[in-house]
């Protein structure tokens, strides 16, 4: 049983509905319940496994025979037992099959390789910036060629594409809103990107993505109300209801960086005044950080008064952390701002916890302290009481993992 095209899962079933028995549809959706459990719990025994997705001692013993004689799942040990044998345990072949993942953003473009246990076995970053122009495109497939062949193949079994992009992703279509001009003719841009690479290929907002990966493996997993908040170059936000991922009736919900915090502000780029996009995202800490310089702020970053536009984010948390009085101060504020968001969303949905993501993540306390403030400020204070705010232990990870989620998820749900 191969995810590969033309033998994948799904594409299997959809050819196959004719000749295949009853029988054989059943076990194969069996087997891929199977994956899915060990991939999300990393390891299981045949009576856990048993238990968990209600199939019989004998049948699951079966499955489990087949998966491992096509090498998707391997032995991987046994469990402890008080008398008898001891059952041997099950996960995932690291080495049989991955997932090719593509983070794209305004301000750079990440490519990884994982496994199926979860492992990043290749990622590097690229200087290639997101524009809402079909030629990003032309140049994002003849990167990811040139990457593929070079770095990645090595005899690789890519069985799935995920793409993580900002903006107005609908769930149904999976074309996007804010960066039309990435669709042709309505195509979606993931089915542009699934004929190039000839993948089955999956879009998802990228503060979802976070949300996917805080909510399977970080600090969200096992709690049912969750704020996953994206401090990017932009600011999103992934939200988690009685213990699923919220998407809104077209999977538009958690744009927090487009409320308007400031009738008499700057135009955002989604061409509304005033947004929390313009005033906490990295970008804008940028912005502010070189406009105070030009005007003769005091700061270590003073330096670079004649070559602004070498002050990088790295830079200014680094500055901040040092002591900076300059660049504590506009973290600080920025911290404000965005805890004077999420006050709202606070308020529209009692979270157990939130969690911050992202570059400015980095930042730690100087970008948290001012958040925990704002809350305590402006929230209710019933609403405070079981509400933490913590800092990402996933890092920029954590929407790598997410998409690589939402990609296994999606094949093997199919």
């Amino acid at each position: 049983m191969s995810l590969t095209k033309p033998d994948s899962i799904t594409e299997m079933e959809i050819e196959s509905h004719g000749r295949e028995s009853v029988v054989d549809i059943k076990k194969n959706k069996q087997k891929k319940g199977i994956l899915l459990d060990l991939y999300f719990n990393n390891k299981n025994t045949i009576a856990e496994l048993s238990h968990s997705l209600h199939i019989s001692i004998p049948s699951i013993t079966a499955l489990i025979d087949e998966l491992v004689e096509e090498q998707w799942i391997s032995e991987t040990g046994f469990a402890i037992s008080k008398q008898g044998r001891r059952p041997a345990i099950y996960g995932i072949n690291p080495e049989k099959n991955f997932i090719l993942t593509l983070d794209i953003n305004t301000h750079d473009t990440r490519i990884a390789v994982l496994n199926l246990k979860n492992e990043i076995i290749f990622s590097q970053t690229f200087d290639l910036k997101l524009k809402n122009n079909p030629s990003f495109l032309e140049t994002l497939f003849h990167l990811v060629d040139d990457v593929m062949e070079v770095k990645i193949a090595k005899g690789r079994n890519i069985i799935g594409l995920g793409v993580s992009i900002p903006g107005l992703v609908n769930k149904k279509t999976g074309i996007n809103y804010t960066y039309k001009s990435l669709n042709n003719d309505n195509t979606p841009l993931g089915k542009l990107i699934e004929n190039h690479f000839n993948l089955p290929t999956f879009v998802i907002n990228d503060s979802k993505a976070t949300a996917f990966g805080e909510y399977h493996f970080g600090l969200a997993k096992g709690k049912s109300h969750v704020l996953s908040v994206n401090v990017d170059w932009g600011i999103g936000l992934g939200i988690v209801l009685n213990g699923e991922i919220f998407d809104g009736a077209s999977g538009f919900a958690g744009e927090l960086g487009h409320i308007q915090v400031n009738p008499d502000g700057v135009l955002c780029s989604c061409g509304k005044v005033g947004c929390l996009d313009t005033i906490t995202s990295a970008s804008s800490l940028l912005k502010s950080i070189k406009e105070g310089l030009r005007s003769g702020q005091v700061s270590k970053l003073g330096e670079y008064k004649d070559s602004l536009e070498n002050i990088n984010l790295e830079m200014v948390i680094d500055a901040a952390q040092q002591g900076d009085g300059f660049a504590i101060d506009i973290i600080h504020n920025i911290g404000l701002e965005l805890g004077k968001g999420l006050s709202i969303a606070v308020h529209l949905f009692n979270p157990q916890i939130i969690i911050i993501d992202g570059v400015l993540s980095r930042a730690q306390k100087l970008i948290v302290n001012p958040i925990e403030h704002a809350i305590n400020k402006y929230c209710l204070t019933d609403f405070k009481e079981d509400l933490s705010i913590e800092i990402s232990q996933l890092s920029e990870n954590a929407k790598i993992y997410g998409l690589q989620a939402y990609v296994v998820e999606s094949i093997l749900k199919s």
